[in-house]
């Protein structure tokens, strides 16, 4: 898989003054065929929210294609949001403590910072291509963190966070793009609860 892959914002997509345009009706044929059998809530967030969550600015979606000499694929997507989110003061080493207080308040009842941070809220790939026209997590977590990098660049910021099942794979991968352990949380899911490790990266 090349590295010219690139994001557009959905936002782009439904603009008809945008360069990127190509209206709701295409948009939602193109991530109907979306297939993502190890995640299944990262393809039921594509096909039921992501579009609606874009437009009410509640998160942007932005749907990550593969450019060839014939087509562009469509190869997978991620999801930012800005959250605000706490983190123990215990979790942190003296460097990251001060890059934190730049921009977070410090509970010193329950020693937790709490700041605005940039949440990568959904990451996914196109499973129904095959297996050598996939993406790799690891150039999906790319684009994701440049755009992201972008956003800093603009209004400011240190930190990006995400949320992953408890599996060594997952945790193992995230721990190799500098994402750091920080807290658990228990999550509704579809068959019930599941627990969610949340990672940080300062950036």
């Amino acid at each position: 898989m090349s590295t010219a892959c690139y994001g557009v914002n959905i936002h782009n997509a439904l603009n008809e003054d945008d360069p990127a345009f190509i209206g709701e009706k295409a948009v939602r044929k193109l991530i109907e065929g979306f297939s993502c059998p190890p995640n299944a809530e990262v393809e039921h967030f594509l096909k039921r929210n992501a579009i609606e969550f874009t437009k009410k600015n509640q998160s942007v979606t932005y749907l990550v294609f593969q450019p060839t000499a014939k087509e562009e694929i469509f190869v997978g997507y991620f999801t930012l949001a800005v959250k605000p989110v706490s983190i123990r003061a215990s979790v942190l080493s003296r460097t990251m403590e001060k890059k934190l207080l730049r921009v977070s308040t410090l509970n010193r009842e329950n020693g937790t910072y709490t700041a605005s941070a940039y949440l990568i809220a959904q990451l996914g790939k196109n499973f129904s291509l095959p297996p050598e026209k996939r993406i790799s997590g690891t150039a999906l977590l790319g684009l994701a963190d440049m755009t992201v990098k972008m956003a800093r660049h603009i209004v400011g910021g240190v930190v990006e966070f995400l949320e992953c099942e408890d599996t060594p794979f997952l945790l193992d991968f995230y721990a190799r793009n500098g994402f750091k352990a920080f807290d658990r949380r228990t999550a509704a899911s579809e068959d019930g609860e599941e627990e969610l490790v949340q990672l940080l990266r300062f950036i």
